[in-house]
């Protein structure tokens, strides 16, 4: 072989290195969701990738295969060459121009240039690649046993499914690469996080609940309902912890106020559930008894508190706020960079927003949260400090905590 076709052949290897290198790469990277949706608007070459992937081991193999098979007759070709120009001196040389050739343009550049565009790559190389798979079926076939053998051998217990901790890192790539917006973002993470919450995370406290007595005249009804601006209402017998109905707006007016029923004969039967009930279960259970109010129960027959449907639908997508709401941010940023907080507000959110791990707080509440680090019911002006951050409440009503300010320290 001349000297120039031997260069020429040691081009063409190199190209063929480059190829393999690249392709390996590029289907270990690529993302299999997008190759779908190339491939349900009809793009050939997508649904060809595709196909090759999800015969991952049999494509490896052959890549592989090829990619020695053109690295060796390179190397064996370039020896000869600088034996015949350099005598004896040749085979260094060509140790070290063949690695360097190798690693620069069949290596460390295909693969670099693969990695930023895998799925494009893949449909680039698909067609040949599908060829060298036929050809090297023996081969594949012969590999592919020897694997399943060594499976054997060396178990894995290793559970491969992606766990929420995983899905939920994805999500949060995805928003920093530009791929989602913060809305999108938040969205996606409710709904992930969503079969994590109890029905005591969300619900609305006995003490801030507007119920009425089965013996209130219809006077003091309305009253309540004009104050309280809500379209429903408890109904309890002699106190709050004996909840018997629930009673609409529209049925108290068209039924009880024009035609005279008793309140007892117009409410409904109220749902009753046990704190530690996901909110995914009750959603799915007011779904099915039509009802918009759950009353939950503190384990010792008493009320605890209620969750109604706008309750649940706000853990997915944010506040839902209607013409009557004071529209009120429960979790405020400040200009100096402090957060103003009410004590209704979503603890959970409030500690995802400072980087304060859940596991770390037992309350559901953020009052709860105050007197579990306090170690006594708090006052205007009791402060601490966690993780960074300095808590101060700014205002009590009783026993509870009405606002707090947060600092960073």
């Amino acid at each position: 072989m001349s000297n120039t076709a031997s260069i020429i052949f040691i081009a063409v290897m190199v190209m063929f290195s480059a190829y393999f290198s690249a392709t390996e790469t590029a289907f270990s990277s690529l993302n299999k969701t997008r190759l779908k949706v190339l491939a349900e608007k009809g793009d050939k070459k997508a649904l060809l990738a595709l196909e090759l992937s999800d015969k991952y081991d049999q494509m490896i193999t052959s890549i592989l295969i090829g990619n020695n098979i053109v690295n060796i007759a390179m190397a064996s070709v370039c020896t000869l060459l600088f034996v015949h120009l350099l005598a004896d001196a040749g085979a260094t040389v060509s140790t070290v121009v063949s690695t360097v050739v190798v690693l620069i343009f069949g290596e460390v550049t295909p693969k670099s240039l693969a990695k930023e565009m895998p799925e494009k790559f893949a449909m680039f190389s698909a067609p040949f690649l599908r060829l060298l798979m036929v050809v090297l079926i023996p081969f594949a076939f012969l590999f592919t046993q020897l694997k399943n053998l060594m499976g054997k051998v060396i178990r894995n217990t290793e559970d491969r499914r992606m766990t929420q901790e995983e899905l939920l890192m994805l999500v949060d790539e995805v928003q920093q690469e530009g791929g989602l917006d913060e809305d999108e973002h938040e969205l996606l993470r409710s709904a992930i996080e969503f079969n994590d919450r109890d029905a005591e995370d969300i619900l609305t406290h006995r003490v801030d609940l507007e119920a009425v007595c089965i013996r209130d005249n219809a006077r003091d009804i309305s009253k309540v309902f004009d104050d309280s601006r809500f379209s429903r209402l408890l109904v309890y017998d002699e106190d709050i912890d004996d909840i018997v109905g629930v009673i609409h707006q529209s049925d108290f007016y068209n039924d009880m106020v024009m035609h005279g029923k008793e309140l007892r004969d117009i409410m409904t039967q109220p749902l009753f559930v046990p704190k530690s009930l996901k909110i995914s279960d009750l959603l799915k259970l007011l779904q099915k008894e039509k009802s918009h109010i759950a009353i939950v129960n503190d384990g010792y027959g008493g009320t605890l508190g209620i969750v109604t449907m706008e309750d649940i639908l706000e853990e997915l997508v944010g506040e839902i706020w209607d013409e009557h709401d004071e529209v009120v941010e429960d979790i405020r940023r400040n200009g100096d960079g402090s957060w103003t907080v009410s004590g209704s507000a979503d603890l959970y959110r409030l500690l995802d927003k400072l980087g304060i791990d859940e596991d770390a707080v037992e309350s559901a509440s953020v009052t709860g949260w105050i007197m579990e680090r306090l170690d006594k019911v708090p006052l205007q002006g009791d402060r601490f400090e966690m993780d960074g951050w300095r808590i101060t409440v700014t205002g009590t009503d009783e026993r509870r905590v009405k606002e707090i300010r947060v600092e960073q320290i």
